[in-house]
């Protein structure tokens, strides 16, 4: 029987296109859709998507695992990925773990049952000895996160670069007291290692010893950068400068810092980490990491096409740069 294979062979594409000239998808050149429509003709191929669905012939739909939607960077991720997405030919599945492993587990399913073609996992809660095993089912590709394996297709910022710039603007600033906040743990073997490392090489580098007081894990949210604020003002030895990890964090510990009375920059420096829209409205507007987020999702798009088309990498890792904005809060 004629399959959706033997239409691209035939035609001289990948079975994306046959997939996408099939279900009318935008974005097709018209020497391509003629090439596909001929081969069809001449090889009596009828298409029946149920059916091609059940035998897993063609590639449609892509799935897109997240930690919290409501993350604004999540959400620009995902935005960013499913335009990309549609703009290749494919349906966007949005899964939203809240940092659960079994949920995570139950998305990566999809591949098994063959309900998602294409997996991008934008974090990880598993174990990546978990995960792998899925990847037999189909391709997933790993975006704002990565693991300590050469041969995992990986997107991702300079972590520890843009870390390193932000901890030397401060120190440049004069501020030798830098707090460090951290969504994961402060270890050499946590989400966040090259961010810890980044710190400690910047302090190290100008002469300045840790203050472990001033190391806070598991930050992420508003609420979070407000109580940021609570345990400084509680202190007798207050640090002079705040990096978050998110401006998230950053917002909330400005807002806070605000209503107690403090000046920022002059009693209080904070930057943030990201650049999402709320930085440069906050008052004073915020200084920041920016992620090249647009870029990063149609990246992890264009890097899962290849593998759902068996076309080979050129390369596993993509390692994004990331930039300093500068603005009134340091």
């Amino acid at each position: 029987m004629v399959n959706i294979i033997d239409v691209a062979r035939q035609a001289g594409v990948s079975k994306t296109t046959v997939s996408r000239v099939i279900n009318n998808y935008p974005h097709i050149s018209p020497d391509k859709r003629r090439q596909v429509m001929e081969a069809m003709e001449q090889l009596g191929f009828v298409p029946n998507p149920s059916a091609r669905k059940l035998r897993g012939q063609v590639t449609t739909t892509i799935a897109v695992i997240v930690p919290k939607i409501v993350n604004p960077f999540f959400a620009y991720l995902v935005d960013a990925i499913e335009q990309e997405g549609y703009r290749q030919g494919y349906q966007t599945l949005i899964c939203q773990t809240n940092e659960h492993k079994s949920k995570e587990i139950a998305y990566l399913d999809l591949l098994k049952n063959k309900q998602a073609d294409g997996i991008i996992m934008a974090a990880i809660e598993n174990d990546w000895a978990d995960i792998e095993p899925y990847t037999a089912f189909g391709p997933i590709v790993l975006c704002n996160e990565y693991v300590n394996q050469n041969d995992v297709p990986t997107i991702r910022v300079d972590q520890h670069e843009g870390t390193y710039t932000a901890i030397r603007h401060l120190i440049e600033r004069g501020h030798r007291k830098i707090m460090y906040c951290t969504g994961g743990l402060f270890t050499d073997f946590g989400k966040d290692k090259d961010r810890n490392q980044a710190y400690q090489r910047a302090l190290e580098e100008a002469g300045i010893a840790i203050n472990p007081n001033w190391i806070l894990v598991d930050r992420h949210t508003i609420e979070d950068g407000k109580k940021v604020t609570e345990l400084i003002l509680d202190m007798s030895d207050r640090p002079t400068a705040v990096f978050t990890g998110s401006d998230e964090i950053a917002s909330g510990l400005m807002m806070a810092a605000r209503k107690a009375g403090l000046h920022i920059p002059n009693d209080l420096a904070i930057i943030g980490f990201d650049d999402q829209p709320i930085a440069e409205v906050l008052s004073p507007s915020l200084t920041t990491i920016r992620q090249p987020i647009a870029r990063m999702g149609k990246q992890a798009v264009d890097m899962l096409v290849q593998l759902m088309d068996q076309q080979p990498l050129s390369t596993s890792l993509s390692k994004l740069p990331v930039e300093l904005v500068i603005r009134e809060s340091t």
